[in-house]
């Protein structure tokens, strides 16, 4: 019987800032009483689906300085401020930040909010905030502030606290005494979250699993020469090794989770799934019995073991990974899986998002049914994927977990149970160091603003280690609780052109403020360095579209038979997400385009997840165009039409190679391209060629290409 083991990671940066003792971002108070809370209540609704839940210490440190008052919460201070007393300053404030929510699943169902965000206007690059200022009401301001906190409340919140489903019924024209009573739920699902979790946990078929304190990348703590492994050309800042801190950020985080839930953590989620073998001791010591990380962890670690070709199925097993002499039982994520349900899910019908899964799960389940104890792992983000959908996620967990819970071909199951069950695991002795993002650490480190943070780490830390005996134990502990802070994996995520967000320039001011800290604890100046930005200026990413820059005319085989032909086409590259989820399992790596006047050319390039999906379609749409739908069959090389004008051409071979008839010339072209996977539940949304909105494809003239001819 296949055991299929689900974990959710709940984890937020630590965001107070140690000089105020101010938490600067609200993050940790709104998922607290969105996704942590609506988790908490479906696993209380379903005790029959057995899961985990990996709560890092640093998110449990906040939400109790928060549930205590210890600290101060500054979007909160926001709200509170009376409407009628906001000065021009926190006006603006308002206007800018009290929109950071879903606009499509958390503002525009609600009237009033959509109205006041349409007033504001949806794009702040052309807005003028003391205008918009000057044409808001007190009562505006007053519902802004309500809507804001309002909005964030998940559905286990609207349950379980009627005032709140009052104030969203009466929407708008919202008193200062209907705000505090938002602000005061949300405090009283603060104190209760960890209590709540804990009874989770006493009640049983719930383990409460951890990740080291503050979230560092475990093997750049060990030793950061040990990226060079997943990525031998990489440009590295200074070495920075001490692996004395890993260790000690793992003890922290077992004496923390003893305190809060009775009982010491028996499984560990290495921050972002990052690995290496010499971190095993340490993790053994620490009285761990399992961790986890990314499938392609496993199939690397087996390449160097000399299973090149391992099958995909290797992948339905636990592993003992060992190195001298500590042997650890590791497992590894299905990465399609849980990446479907932290980006796919939400663009389906909940039933059908459900079905998806639990089909796959069966084609695992006879597949391995000879086996001993097979293991499905599912392990993704609990907390940001939810927002994206309509309801939250309830009625696609509700489905989901009704499905899982039917069916007699598998049985859920705790990390815990299943590394307790008295059978052999298979060894696994080359355990690859690398993450879930692509097997490597090109997220954290590489980068010159990357460098240069690991670089200022780096010499506060020496400079900690030769003065460390000079001060006082309770100073040397709040020195090392600084820099273990800053040892985060957050503001490295941040920096660099990989990921971006509106508030680049705060995460980094937090990063340097730690390390300022540090020398302030001790009495002395921080260096002047430390107060310059390592954010640069042009740090922002490239655009991931480049447009036709002359008229095109490839052949459609399949195959990119000369260099020009496609040379004068855009190129659309899919990018991550540029938020807090990183997105690995595209089936489309490019997709080229470009016109003859007469006929739309396309061209995708395949990723290797391709191998994973037996039947494929995409759906093309737009203006200029007829709706066409191709099927993709990868292991079949073929590619055909099951829609489209006459016309219309498809082949596949190295790359899917497609022509559409244009709906007359002159006529602009603007227009996506949807991938389906089909399976025997129907079609289930796994990407969309751009995320939103279409690619414009304009008609090149003779006269455009030769301005762009080159030699």
């Amino acid at each position: 019987m296949l055991h299929i083991a689900l974990l959710w990671h709940m984890h937020q940066p630590y965001y107070v800032d140690p000089s105020t003792r101010t938490a600067m971002m609200p993050w940790v108070r709104l998922h607290a009483v969105k996704g942590y809370l609506d988790m908490a209540a479906m696993a209380e609704r379903h005790p029959e689906i057995r899961m985990a839940f990996n709560l890092t210490p640093v998110l449990l440190k906040q939400i109790e300085e928060l549930a205590r008052g210890d600290v101060r919460d500054l979007w909160r201070e926001w709200t509170l401020i009376p409407a009628a007393e906001l000065g021009p300053v926190e006006k603006r404030l308002l206007l800018e930040h009290f929109f950071k929510a879903n606009w499509d699943n958390l503002v525009r169902p609600n009237p009033r909010y959509h109205e006041l965000l349409a007033r504001r206007g949806y794009d702040l690059g052309h807005a003028s905030l003391d205008a918009v200022a000057s044409a808001f009401s007190r009562q505006d301001f007053l519902d802004l502030q309500v809507w804001f906190n309002l909005a964030w409340c998940g559905h286990a919140a609207f349950r379980e606290r009627p005032e709140l489903d009052e104030l969203r019924r009466k929407g708008r024209g919202f008193s200062e005494e209907d705000k505090r009573a938002v602000l005061d739920a949300h405090q009283r699902v603060l104190e209760g979250l960890i209590g709540r979790y804990r009874r989770l946990a006493e009640r049983g078929g719930v383990e409460l699993s951890t990740s080291p304190f503050f979230h560092p990348i475990s093997p750049l703590i060990c030793d950061t020469e040990f990226a060079l492994r997943a990525m031998p050309m990489a440009t590295l800042p200074p070495p920075f090794r001490w692996p004395d801190d890993l260790e000690a950020q793992l003890r922290l985080a077992v004496e923390q989770h003893t305190r809060l839930f009775g009982a010491a953590p028996t499984g560990l989620w290495p921050s972002e799934g990052a690995v290496c073998p010499e971190m095993l001791p340490a993790v053994q010591r620490h009285g761990f019995r399992w961790m986890a990380t990314d499938e392609e962890i496993l199939f690397r670690s087996l390449a160097r073991a000399g299973a090149h070709d391992a099958p995909r199925l290797a992948l339905y097993a636990s592993y003992a990974a060992e190195w001298e002499g500590a042997c650890m039982t590791t497992v590894f994520r299905d990465r399609l899986l849980s990446d479907f349900i932290g980006f796919s899910a939400s663009k389906n019908p909940a039933d059908a998002a459900a079905a998806f899964i639990l089909d796959r799960f069966e084609g695992i389940a006879a597949a391995v049914k000879d086996r001993a104890d097979p293991l499905a792992a599912i392990i993704l983000d609990g907390e940001n994927a939810w927002e994206y959908f309509a309801d939250g996620g309830e009625s696609f967990l509700e489905a989901w977990y009704a499905g899982l819970a039917r069916n007699g071909a598998w049985r859920t199951t705790t990390l815990a149970e299943h590394a307790a069950l008295p059978r052999a695991r298979q060894r696994l002795t080359q355990l690859h160091t690398g993450s879930w993002i692509q097997a490597n650490f090109d997220i954290w480190i590489g980068d010159p603003e990357e460098n240069r943070a690991w670089e200022l780490l780096g010499r506060t830390r020496r400079w900690w280690e030769d003065c460390r005996n000079t001060v006082a134990a309770e100073t040397a502990r709040a020195v090392e609780q600084a820099l273990y802070a800053a040892e985060g994996s957050d503001w490295f995520w941040w920096y660099g052109g990989d990921f971006t967000t509106d508030n680049d320039l705060l995460f980094d001011q937090l990063f340097r403020a730690h390390l300022q800290h540090a020398y302030r604890l001790c009495g002395e100046e921080p260096p002047a360095d430390l107060s310059v930005s390592i954010c640069r200026p042009d740090a922002a990413a490239a655009a991931a579209s480049a447009p036709p820059i002359a008229p095109i005319q490839p052949v459609i085989d399949g195959r990119v038979t000369t260099f020009f032909e496609w040379r004068d086409a855009g190129v659309f590259q899919p990018t991550p997400s540029r938020g807090a989820m990183f997105q690995t399992e595209r089936v489309v790596a490019a997709l080229a385009y470009g016109t003859n006047a007469r006929r739309l050319f396309l061209r995708f390039d395949g990723t290797p997840a391709l191998a994973k999906h037996p039947r494929l379609e995409i759906v093309v749409s737009g203006e200029g165009l007829e709706e066409a739908r191709l099927a993709w069959l990868p292991p079949t090389s073929e590619a055909f039409f099951l829609q489209a004008p006459n016309g219309a051409e498809a082949r596949f071979a190295r790359v899917l190679e497609a022509a559409l008839p244009l709906r007359g010339e002159g006529n602009p072209i603007r227009f996506s391209a949807t991938v389906f996977d089909v399976g025997e539940h129907g079609a289930t949304q796994i990407e969309r060629l751009p995320a939103s909105g279409r690619l414009e494809c304009p008609l090149v003239d003779a006269d455009a290409a030769a301005a762009n001819w080159c030699v």
